[in-house]
C-alpha cells in the first residue's frame, strides 16, 4: 500500500512540473495547446517577405476600365425600306474588357452620319439644339444602344435649309455610327 502511495505522489509531482513548464514557455511545450493564432515574421526562403500575416488582408488588384476595348457598331432595323418608311438608324456600344465602364452616350458625343458613296447626305449634328452628357456604366461584355429615327432627310452643317431629298427607287445608303472618338464600320441600307 505504501507503494501505491509513492506512485499517486508522483504522478501528482510530475503533472504540476509539466503544467508549470507549458506556462513558463518552455521550448518543449505544446504551441499550439493555447488555442491561439501563431503569426510567423520569418521570411521565407529565397529573401523574401510574407504576403500576408494572420489579421492582414492580402491586397488585391482593383479591375480597371480599359476604353479601347469599348467598340462601337451601327446597324438597321431593316436592310430595305419602302418609299414612306424612315430607318431606324441603330448605335451599339460594346464593352469587351473585363471591369465595368463609364461610357457617354449623350448627344455631346454621338453622331448618326448617313451617306451615298462620297456624298454626305445627314448627320444628327448638323441642326442638334443642345448637345448633353448622360454617362452610362456598361458591365464587362454587356451593351448600351441609341436609336434614333432618320426622316430622310438632307441636312448640312449649320443646318442650312435643303431642297434635295435623298434618292429613292432602291438607292444604296449607308449609316455610320460615331461616338467621340470610336467610329462604327458601315452598316448599308437601301431606300425604295
Amino acid at each position: 500500500m505504501f507503494g501505491a502511495l509513492v506512485l499517486v505522489i508522483a504522478l501528482f509531482a510530475g503533472g504540476i512540473l509539466a503544467i508549470s513548464s507549458a506556462l513558463a514557455g518552455n521550448p518543449g511545450a505544446d504551441a499550439g495547446a493555447s488555442g491561439g493564432d501563431v503569426q510567423s515574421t520569418q521570411a521565407p526562403a529565397g529573401g523574401t517577405t510574407p504576403l500576408a500575416t494572420a489579421g492582414q488582408a492580402t491586397p488585391t488588384p482593383s479591375a480597371v476600365c480599359d476604353l479601347s476595348l469599348v467598340t462601337v457598331a451601327a446597324a438597321t432595323d431593316k436592310p430595305a425600306y419602302g418609299a414612306e418608311e424612315q430607318p431606324v438608324l441603330i448605335m451599339k456600344v460594346t464593352n469587351g474588357g473585363t471591369a465595368p465602364c463609364q461610357v457617354n452616350m449623350g448627344t455631346s458625343q454621338m453622331e448618326f452620319l448617313v451617306m451615298s458613296g462620297a456624298d454626305r447626305i445627314f448627320s444628327s449634328r448638323d441642326c442638334q439644339a443642345a448637345s448633353e452628357d448622360l454617362v452610362k456604366t456598361i458591365a464587362p461584355g454587356a451593351s448600351e444602344t441609341g436609336n434614333f429615327k432618320w426622316k430622310r432627310d438632307r441636312t448640312v452643317e449649320g443646318c442650312t435649309v435643303v431642297a434635295a431629298k435623298p434618292g429613292a427607287g432602291g438607292a444604296t445608303y449607308t449609316f455610320v455610327a460615331r461616338l467621340g472618338n470610336k467610329t462604327s464600320t458601315k452598316a448599308v441600307f437601301q431606300l425604295g
